[in-house]
């Protein structure tokens, strides 16, 4: 039986010119789980991230804090969908809310509606379609499930994680909403597989925090 620790990236850069970046909570954040790892004497045997930045250096800072290193994968199935670039989609052809892309309040608001919106194919020129977005998600899960592992990092965004999690438990797509914006950064879903199937173990999991006003908790 194998393990899939599917971690969120640490803490981006909200409100910046470039997201995509880690900010410095977050590098704090993926050290904190690394050094969790390593007292538990958990060490992974397969690494993968998405392709994006922020979700490369959370892994490495993730392995510094375990004191290890290691060669990671990039498979883009791991990538988040390009939120950024949905709600403009949704947004070409009238006014966006005010604070959009630079107020959290907003800007999760109204990606959830957005991200229905998808899910129904209701938005005109999006950048990517919710068929392709949820296949590339299922095929990064069968490569990082494949035999010849067992215990695996991958490091993700909430997009793809929570999709994930819904497709395992055969949820409909407002599940996957829900899931992402409730998702702490550098939080681990757990799952177990063999050759026959694959079960959810765990989500949201933030064993590195140390009180509920822990200022490593962050959400965006």
């Amino acid at each position: 039986m194998g393990t899939l620790y599917l971690i969120r990236h640490g803490q981006a850069s909200f409100g910046a010119a470039d997201y995509d970046v880690l900010s410095e909570t977050g590098h704090a954040q993926a050290r904190a789980l690394g050094r969790w790892f390593a007292a538990q004497g958990i060490r992974p045997d397969r690494l993968a991230h998405g392709g994006l930045r922020r979700q490369r250096e959370t892994l490495e800072s993730i392995l510094t804090g375990m004191d290890s290193n290691g060669s990671a994968e990039e498979h883009p199935g791991l990538s988040e969908f390009d939120f950024k670039a949905l709600l403009d989609a949704r947004f070409a052809a009238e006014p966006a809310p005010t604070g959009l892309h630079d107020d959290r309040r907003s800007h999760f608001r109204t990606l959830r509606d957005t991200v229905l919106m998808w899910q129904r194919d209701e938005i005109a020129a999006a950048p990517e379609s919710w068929a392709a977005f949820t296949a590339r998600v299922e095929a990064a899960r069968a490569h990082l499930m494949r035999e010849g592992a067992e215990t695996v990092f991958a490091v993700s965004s909430g997009g793809a994680i929570s999709q994930m999690i819904a497709a395992t438990l055969g949820a409909p797509g407002k599940a996957q909403i829900d899931l992402q914006l409730q998702t702490r950064n550098c939080a681990v879903a757990r799952f177990v597989f063999t050759r026959r199937g694959h079960y959810l173990n765990g989500f949201n999991d933030t064993p590195f925090l140390t009180s509920p006003d822990d200022p490593l908790l962050t959400y965006s």
